[in-house]
């Protein structure tokens, strides 16, 4: 069997455009991947077609040996453009070669260790009543792992003002409020989105009662571990880090430094599956469970179930899209993943259990779209 064509298919679901890439081979098998880099898939599907020139001809069955050739074929390896971009080819060989032997995805990665895949759901409610409403009723519905957000979740349309101290003083009363409204047994997580400074994250940790937080989840940038040991002197909350991460070299210094306490692997950023399942022992070595990032399609979603079902070291499985209505998937993608009482089923179909309407996609066009920008009070831009 060869690699005939790789398509890239940068198209708009919901209220982004999601990166599509599908492998085909002269057997008439072919396998979809889904890239991460959200904002900059021309980008992506660019990097693609440089890799596509030299992966047409090859074995698809050789996962490891094409992971390995796209990424040392550049003197200037790595970098999230091009990893996102072997991220999507390296999960479409993945199905593909699970349709070809016919088994499940999960199965070349070394079985099924879960009978299914627990998740944990995210308000994006503003702090106060609305949100302490809202989690009680996610909670009243079986959910036992909720994750806030800031309430300020910016406006793609216009510039939007975020105050940081204000912010730090609202959430911290909030969630004080809202464990005391939920009790001890739901796990409560806040995303604060790489906004804050060292010290602004730990004056908003120190504002909390102890036990109020289970983990907070990227608080500031990531690309100093630094920056993250100084502020884990600081603090006792459990972190969650790596969303941003994008090769088992990124995530090496928060693992073997103990710095984060959740690995947040992102399949379609970090380099694929072939990537994250090397992340994800790398974590077990260190007693770290893994927490994945999926923010993006049904195919990111897929992939991460296959992950999810087979390593040891697994917590709860992000739930897309948060208050985003993603309910068109339907006219794109058939037997996608679907949550139902909190948890994934794990599909035993072959490959990764769904498959892409293809020529649907071609109706729903690549658009334009840029991330909410968020400003200070002086007018100077924060992080998104």
């Amino acid at each position: 069997m060869k690699i005939t064509d790789i398509k890239t298919y940068p198209f708009w679901l919901g209220h982004r455009n999601i990166c599509l890439v599908k492998v085909e081979t002269d057997a008439g098998i072919y396998g979809w991947g889904e890239s991460g880099l959200s904002g900059r898939e021309l980008a992506v599907a660019g990097a693609v077609q440089h890799y596509r020139e030299f992966l047409i001809g090859k074995n698809p069955f050789n996962i490891a040996a094409l992971w390995q050739e796209m990424y040392r074929s550049q003197y200037f390896e790595g970098g999230r453009v091009l990893t996102a971009a072997i991220s999507a080819i390296d999960i479409a060989l993945h199905d593909l070669k699970g349709k070809a032997l016919g088994v499940p995805v999960y199965e070349l990665l070394g079985g099924k260790q879960r009978n299914h895949v627990p998740c944990f759901i995210t308000s994006s409610k503003p702090m106060g009543e609305g949100l302490i409403t809202d989690a009680k009723k996610l909670a009243d519905e079986g959910w036992t792992v909720i994750r806030t957000t800031t309430g300020i979740n910016g406006d793609a349309t216009q510039p939007t003002h975020f105050d940081i101290r204000k912010s730090i003083a609202e959430t911290s009363a909030c969630l004080t409020t809202l464990r005391q409204e939920l009790g001890p047994a739901i796990t409560l997580g806040i995303d604060y989105h790489h906004r804050l400074s060292v010290a602004e994250t730990a004056s908003f940790c120190n504002k909390l009662p102890a036990g109020t937080l289970d983990f907070i989840e990227e608080p500031i940038r990531d690309q100093v571990p630094g920056a993250y040991q100084a502020l884990r002197q600081m603090v006792d909350v459990p972190f969650a880090i790596g969303e941003e991460f994008s090769s088992k070299w990124d995530f090496m210094p928060y693992i073997e430094g103990h710095i984060t306490d959740f690995a947040r692997i992102d399949v379609c950023n970090v380099g694929g599956l072939t990537e994250a399942m090397k992340v994800a022992s790398m974590a077990e070595t260190h007693y770290i469970d893994v927490m994945p990032h999926d923010p993006l399609g049904p195919i990111c979603t897929a992939a991460t179930i296959h992950m999810a079902a087979a390593i040891p070291n697994f917590a709860w499985l992000e739930v897309p899209p948060y208050d985003t209505d993603m309910s068109g998937q339907d006219a794109f993608f058939i037997d996608h993943p679907i949550v139902e009482n909190t948890v994934y089923a794990i599909p035993d179909a072959p490959g990764l259990g769904m498959d892409v309407i293809e020529e649907k996609l071609k109706e729903n066009p690549f658009r334009f779209w840029e991330a909410p920008r968020l400003h200070k009070a002086d007018g100077s831009f924060t992080n998104w």
